[in-house]
């Protein structure tokens, strides 16, 4: 019976035995290592040039002193940016690892076929089980590359309305005006309204009686207006003096003048407040006359 020669019974053997698969499986990982290397510096690149570029292309002028004078953009960038990369990086390094691996196992002589169609059946199975779960993590991961709202900010995501609390690649945790916590799904997340991006426009009517003088009134209101945007108080939380627009409606026995006010995300409801009083006393003062009552809700004659 012939005997089998073994790869160390002489030198030659040996080395040619260790030039063989031994050093194409060094090779192998050390190439996954340096490939692993070159990726993860490649998406630290790519997600520190994005942020570059966001900072200098802020949406308008009025952003980017906000922003300036917050910082709160810089770090809510900043966050994003680690996050997008450790998610990129952490696909990354499975997607190698797992090529590496079969790689060696191919080399070691071992039959990938059955493991690979054991896997594909497994795969498909596990994606017919897991679809919301698969939906769910890539809204996550698309709603973290575009900045579609963060920790703080206040949004309406049609289910529920409230200050995000937490954002995860699964779900997002809302807490409303009432203190309910929402949990949504991200994959449920059919739009988006965001209410704390860059500034928010306040609109406050005001009702006054139909027979006053509109400029009158306008000239008034413009004065308070005036008083709140040099108010300290308010002045830091106004991006430019509220403007009178006029009369917005005639109906019946009220005029209705309108006023915007364009403030800091979030200061759309305190604004609006301290200018009506303001308005009312203002009014009390000068003689304006607000909307008349008449005894079953109708038109004054």
């Amino acid at each position: 019976m012939q005997q089998l020669a073994s790869p160390f019974s002489s030198w030659d053997s040996t080395v040619e035995w260790l030039m063989g698969p031994p050093l194409r499986i060094v090779l192998i990982l050390l190439g996954a290592v340096v490939l692993r290397w070159i990726v993860h510096r490649a998406i630290r690149t790519v997600v520190d040039n994005a942020v570059e570029r966001a900072d200098k292309h802020e949406r308008s002028s009025i952003e980017r002193v906000l922003h300036a004078a917050t910082g709160s953009n810089q770090e809510r960038r900043r966050q994003r940016a680690l996050t997008l990369g450790s998610i990129l990086r952490s696909l990354a390094t499975f997607s190698i690892a797992a090529i590496a691996l079969l790689t060696v196992m191919a080399e070691l002589g071992l039959p990938l076929a059955p493991l690979l169609t054991s896997a594909g059946i497994g795969g498909i199975a596990l994606g017919f089980g897991a679809q919301a779960l698969v939906k769910d993590f890539l809204s996550g991961v698309f709603m973290i590359i575009e900045d579609q709202y963060g920790v703080g900010d206040v949004i309406d995501t049609g289910e529920a309305t409230g200050t995000v609390e937490e954002v995860t690649l699964r779900v997002t945790r809302l807490r409303d005006a009432n203190g309910v916590v929402w949990f949504i799904r991200n994959g449920e997340i059919v739009r988006i309204g965001n209410k704390s991006q860059g500034w928010a426009l306040a609109t406050i009517d005001i009702p006054v009686a139909y027979d006053e003088d509109p400029q009158r009134v306008a000239a008034l209101l413009g004065q308070v207006v005036e008083e709140v945007a040099r108010d300290e108080a308010w002045a830091d939380k106004l991006i430019d003096t509220p403007s009178v627009a006029g009369v917005e409606s005639v109906s019946g026995g009220t005029m209705t003048m309108r006023i915007f006010a364009k403030c800091r995300p979030g200061e759309q409801y305190g604004i609006p407040r301290e200018i009506r009083e303001r308005a009312k006393r203002a009014f009390d003062a000068a003689g304006v006359r607000g909307p008349a009552i008449t005894p079953f809700g109708g038109p004054q004659i």
